[in-house]
């Protein structure tokens, strides 16, 4: 059985629901200093649970942006069965972005 929202996106209600438990956890969280967005919905939800404005930080694949506090907002696309398959996020790519976070965290 596979559960997915219809198209593969969330309602605007479930997002704004889940970035309550978003803000809380990333309070919790003091010594962060990356977070890996996991596709478009998952970055401009980071952002406004951060007090960031979206314009300034726009999503992108492998995008860095400097977010405060010594840390980093680092995008990829979804790791989706859809993106995977389609070649949208091939392997190369995504080990790309975790080699960024790497050498960003020094």
């Amino acid at each position: 059985m596979r559960c997915v929202p219809p198209q593969n996106k969330p309602l605007p209600v479930e997002i704004n629901t889940c970035r309550q438990f978003l803000v809380a956890t990333m309070a919790a969280m003091t010594n962060v200093r990356a977070i890996l967005a996991l596709g478009r919905i998952a970055h401009e939800s980071t952002l406004p649970a951060l007090g960031l404005r979206r314009a300034a930080h726009p999503f992108g694949h492998g995008a860095v942006h400097e977010i405060g506090g010594g840390r980093r907002l680092y995008d990829s696309y979804h790791c989706s069965r859809y993106n995977t398959n389609t070649g949208v996020l091939t392997p190369d790519m995504f080990r790309s972005v975790f080699a960024k976070i790497r050498a960003g965290l020094g």
